[in-house]
């Protein structure tokens, strides 16, 4: 990835927020490296390097900042927008892809031979897909070691490392302390076993009242609620299940896990990232939408909207299918039912049922007809034998055109699935009601075919858009 120097260096100088993620900066006479909003006194430009990734700034021999906290700074909003091999690497390296089937388990998802990829990802990123898993093995410790009680070699384990020893060596050569040193400096607090409570980094500004109402709107009860401004739900994760309450502050959410194994921390937390999509350029998105006049008064007022994706690509499917020509308050009495009809009596909040276990499920829970019946059966089939990915690292078109395959679902369906759940920043949902009537409270284009002639102007942020036009109607 070419970055170029005179406009990262007017970041770092005047410790622009808005660029932790994107690139990170190396100091050579201190051997330390930093997010570029560091408060720390700007360096001279002769002793800065730039790096487009924590993982190769580490790979040159630079260690982590211990004022700004660089492994905590918000994900590059390219990984979120990308839908090329390495954007779709990048999603699946966070979610711990490479922890649990090692680099030829992540080339095999993407096609590749190990090789091709490390090729990839090291021309981009400054660093393979190995070095880029350790980075944030290294992030996942710290957080145990600071955060639990745990002992250090189960957070060795627990953070992915494959022993004791490279646990040791990775955490003084990222922090320049021992996992003991790092412990004394931040000793754990007193919580409840299995409980990790850490923030969550973004790039302001966040209109979290948008992204609290669309979630509370079609929560299903025994999944999530929504409790003021904390937003609470079950996970399906690697290793077991977990629940989560999100809290919107200034600059960053609050979150509690309640982990099952917590060696899907990582996991956890790139999926609560990505259900808030945290990782977005809401400066880019809104300067690119507000530049339409029927779009700048609400920009003004609600800058920050998100897209609310998912923690689960299947869970996602259904519910755009059950939603199909009916009301979020009709879907949502639908899928309590389809829920009831697989009870977890031993969670407060569970995760959505598996593929494997909504297949199972007998006609009688599908209080639905049956023609949506049996696309939701095809659907978990789909997805429980392989033939069907839906979460963020799968090829989007590919997606799209197999779901397009099953019966029964059509555009809408397909293009819904493709936002919230596989990322796709770029949907427009023309024939959807509400999207219509939005469009006719701006002034806008209402029928389909000319709102979607029209909003080529808001490429490639039409996702957003979207939300605006559900907001307006």
């Amino acid at each position: 990835m070419e970055l170029d120097f005179e406009r990262c260096y007017r970041a770092v100088d005047s410790r622009d927020q808005r660029f932790d993620g994107w690139f990170y900066t190396a100091v050579r006479t201190t051997g330390i490296y930093c997010r570029p909003s560091c408060p720390a006194v700007t360096p001279k430009r002769e002793n800065v390097t730039f790096f487009p990734s924590a993982a190769a700034a580490q790979r040159r021999g630079f260690r982590a900042c211990r004022r700004c906290r660089p492994d905590a700074a918000p994900g590059s909003p390219e990984w979120d927008v990308r839908a090329d091999v390495v954007g779709r690497a990048m999603r699946l390296i966070g979610d711990g892809v490479v922890d649990r089937e090692g680099v030829p388990g992540l080339a095999a998802r993407l096609g590749y031979t190990e090789r091709h990829l490390h090729r990839m990802l090291t021309a981009e990123l400054g660093a393979g897909p190995l070095a880029l898993a350790r980075a944030q093995r290294a992030q996942t410790a710290r957080i145990l070691i600071e955060t639990t009680g745990l002992g250090l070699a189960e957070i060795a384990f627990a953070s992915g490392f494959g022993s004791v020893r490279q646990f040791n060596d990775t955490i003084q050569e990222v922090y320049a302390r021992s996992p003991s040193g790092l412990r004394d400096r931040r000793p754990a607090r007193h919580v409840e076993a299995g409980t990790i409570s850490l923030r969550l980094a973004y790039r302001a500004p966040l209109h979290d009242g948008a992204l609290l109402d669309f979630l509370d709107a079609r929560a299903l009860p025994g999944v999530e609620e929504r409790d003021g401004s904390t937003y609470r739900r079950g996970l399906n994760l690697p290793h077991g299940s977990a629940t989560v309450a999100l809290t919107p502050a200034d600059r960053f959410v609050s979150a509690t896990l309640r982990l099952g194994d917590v060696r899907d921390l990582a996991p956890a937390v790139a999926r609560c990232r990505r259900l808030f999509d945290l990782d977005a350029d809401p400066v880019a998105v809104d300067g690119t939408l507000g530049a339409d006049p029927a779009l700048t008064a609400q920009i003004k007022t609600e800058p920050g909207v998100r897209v609310p994706r998912a923690v689960d690509g299947f869970e996602m499917a259904v519910r755009a299918i059950v939603g199909q020509q009916v009301s979020v308050s009709g879907a949502r009495t639908t899928l309590s039912r389809l829920l009831a009809a697989d009870p977890d009596p031993a969670q407060e909040l569970r995760g959505f049922p598996t593929a494997d276990a909504v297949a199972a499920l007998p006609d009688e829970a599908f209080r639905m007809p049956a023609a949506r019946r049996a696309t939701i059966r095809a659907l978990a089939e789909a997805v429980a034998d392989g033939k069907l990915d839906l979460e963020p690292g799968a090829d989007r078109e590919e997606s799209v055109a197999r779901l397009l395959e099953l019966p029964g679902v059509g555009a809408w369906t397909a293009g819904y699935v493709a936002m919230r759940a596989i990322g796709d920043p770029d949907v427009l949902l023309p024939t959807d009601v509400a999207v219509l009537r939005g469009a006719r409270a701006l002034g806008l284009p209402h029928t389909p075919q000319a709102l979607e002639a029209y909003a080529e102007r808001w490429r490639p942020w039409r996702s957003y858009a979207l939300m605006r036009l559900w907001r307006s109607s």
